[in-house]
């Protein structure tokens, strides 16, 4: 089972590499700290991979996985709750039109 596991994280590892570089080049053109915000909660996912391959090759201790990776979750769900409360809180009033006129 310890290689189907491996290779499970090593694909989730892959493929939110993949997205915090598309987080990071998004956060570059745009240079706000809504996309930094994204870019930084992309990065915490790659860095729960990181933790569970490090668990997997045993250099991470059980306990210290579950506290860090649910740390993690903790720090990614702040982040991305504060990004929708700050967008739907925004002083811009053109950007309450846009939001109302998309809906």
């Amino acid at each position: 089972m310890a290689p189907v596991l491996i290779g499970i994280i090593l694909l989730a590892a892959f493929g939110t590499a993949i997205l915090f570089f598309a987080g990071i080049v998004g956060y570059h053109r745009r240079r706000t700290i809504r996309h930094g915000i994204i870019a930084i909660a992309l990065g915490l996912l790659v860095a729960r991979s990181l933790v569970g391959l490090g668990t997997v090759f045993g250099l991470v201790p059980m306990v210290a996985h579950h506290i860090i990776e649910h740390g993690f979750d903790l720090l990614i769900a702040a982040l991305l709750l504060y990004l929708l409360y700050e967008h739907t809180c925004s002083s811009d009033p053109s950007s309450r039109l846009r939001d109302r006129g998309n809906r």
